[in-house]
């Protein structure tokens, strides 16, 4: 049967029938580039897919592949199945329950059908052995499940041995102080590449998070590792793990396109290693009154990748967000940013096929009901994006500019972000690694950005539209200071070659829009600035005096 959600233009790309669900080819995917907005004025009709537009699919495929190694490793873990038959039935018969007591109304599901557990907490699901998981949504009020070393345990692997029955329990425990007031951490793009970086990662990151915990006042926490944790090279994924279990609250991983299996063939076999440590690719639990999701929109096409969210997700996700009722704040992390205008503020016409999500229209009719946040992390600078009611938070990234200093090419510097839930309110703030919880603006001279000559300015890099930035002068208010596209001069400055380390010549600035200004006059003394965020907190800096 068709999927309702998919009843327009679409349809026919992304389908299921009752049986195994289709999985994208190179074909599909052209057509939904040539199909969706980036080639088609708005509510054009399907077109036929002809030899010229597969041949400029192919070509761009081609310069997208340009910029990733063919082969970087191997599996560095032992062998691990990647189901790519038809597999066979599997039906699995189990029980969520909290101390021996049966718990109930529990989603339990394979990834692509959701059923739900009973007043005594038993469950049946009739699923395939290609599915792989059987995994719950973990509910609001109870403790988070961990591994030995702290990450997230809400799965368990399906046999691989011909069974055609599988019992499956999962053992909850209450949380005695509930979980309407949480913190998330969210660390996007760690992306330690070697042993020197993974030292960086635990001299200074993991420190300045558990001063950060401590300061948190006893909330239920937990960490999310926003996409690229690794750089490529997923044997340091153990000494990811060691931060974890040091940390010391419960870690969710997100998949990134950095954190993938590059000899895989397919979009499966390239989260292997992924999957092998860290459970399902996409996946969802409660705390308190939010409902969090998890979704990979990395799709692997052995040459490079593209922003995508494949059918099954889509169809689970569907599934699963019919449990939530309308009005929920729902949270949802990916890697690559739903909607990023990174190449929209360096004057390119649309966004890049591997910095946004292809299909994203899906994403944005099926969150509708809900007020939505997006977390992503991808393009190591900041920003908030707001589209169809929907509010995308682009972190600014644990490793910076990929561990070349302490600031990422908008001058955001390395850090995190904090998100606190206190029932459906949901406040947040950007944490600079090393840095008292204050730091959250940086104040330039007059001229200090050479497009600016008569003006001061101030990087704020957590700033959004709902933002009050005003200028002041020896106590007195000079005026509102107003959002430009601008290079950050500092970073400007550090990003050359002679201040990089030598594999990282690359680096470069990028034009932010977290750049506020104000005209001054040349020998304008006692400068501050002062910004009031959308939460009311107030943030402060100095404008240095004229030379």
């Amino acid at each position: 049967m068709v999927v309702p959600l998919f009843r327009n233009r679409y349809r026919a790309l992304i389908t299921r029938t009752d049986g195994p669900s289709q999985i994208p080819t190179p074909f599909h995917l052209s057509r939904i580039f040539f199909m969706s907005e980036p080639w088609l004025p708005p509510h054009a009709p399907p077109r036929l897919f002809t030899r010229r537009d597969f041949l400029r699919v192919g070509a761009m495929g081609g310069a997208l592949a340009a910029f990733l190694p063919e082969h970087v490793l191997a599996d560095p873990y032992a062998p691990w199945r990647v189901p790519l038959g038809p597999g066979h039935p599997v039906r699995v018969r189990g029980r969520v329950h909290v101390g021996g007591r049966g718990l109930g109304g529990v989603a339990v599901t394979d990834g692509l059908r959701i059923v739900q557990t009973g007043a005594d907490g038993a469950f049946e699901l009739a699923t395939n052995s290609r599915r792989q998981f059987v995994y719950m949504t973990l509910p609001r009020g109870h403790r988070i499940p961990v591994s030995e070393t702290g990450t997230a345990r809400f799965y368990q692997v399906l046999p691989d041995d011909g069974r055609e029955e599988f019992d499956a329990e999962f053992a909850l425990e209450a949380l005695p102080e509930g979980d309407e007031h949480h913190v998330a951490l969210v660390l996007a793009d760690i992306q330690t590449q070697d042993a020197g970086e993974m030292a960086r990662f635990h001299a200074e990151t993991v420190p300045d998070l558990e001063d950060t915990i401590r300061g948190l006042g006893g909330a239920h926490a937990f960490s999310i590792a926003c996409g690229d944790i690794m750089f490529d090279d997923l044997s340091l994924f153990p000494d990811f793990e060691r931060a974890v279990a040091r940390v010391g609250i419960p870690s969710f991983q997100v998949v990134g396109n950095h954190d993938l299996d590059f000899d895989g063939a397919t979009e499966e076999s390239s989260t292997r290693t992924f999957r092998r440590r860290y459970g399902p690719r996409y996946y969802s639990f409660d705390r308190g009154a939010v409902h969090y999701v998890v979704l990979d929109d990395v799709f692997w096409h052995s040459a490079g990748y593209v922003g995508y969210l494949d059918a099954d997700q889509l169809t689970w996700l569907e599934a699963d967000l019919a449990r939530v009722e309308p009005g929920t704040p729902v949270v949802i992390s990916l890697h690559i940013p739903v909607e990023g205008t990174r190449a929209l503020r360096e004057g390119q016409a649309r966004p890049t096929l591997g910095g946004s999500v292809a299909n994203r229209d899906f994403l944005y009719r099926l969150v509708e009901p809900f007020r939505t946040h997006f977390l992503a992390g991808h393009t190591h600078d900041g920003e908030h994006v707001f589209r169809q009611g929907t509010h995308g938070h682009v972190l600014g990234t644990v490793c910076g500019a990929w561990w070349a200093g302490n600031l990422a090419g908008d001058g955001t510097p390395n850090g995190y972000g904090v998100y606190e839930a206190r029932g459906e309110e949901i406040r947040w703030r950007y944490k600079s690694t090393g840095q008292d919880a204050s730091h959250q603006m940086r104040g330039y001279a007059r001229g200090a950005v050479p497009e600016a000559a008569g003006e001061v300015a101030v990087n704020a890099w957590d700033w959004d539209p709902s933002w009050e930035v005003t200028l002041w002068q020896n106590g007195m208010r000079r005026g509102p200071m107003s959002s430009r596209v601008a290079i950050d001069p500092l970073v400007a400055e550090s990003f050359v070659p002679d201040r990089l380390p030598p594999r990282r010549q690359w680096v470069r600035a990028y034009p932010t829009e977290h750049m506020l200004f104000a005209p001054v006059e040349p020998d304008a003394t006692g400068l501050t600035v002062e910004a009031r965020d959308r939460f009311g907190r107030v943030h402060s800096a100095r404008i240095p005096d004229p030379a």
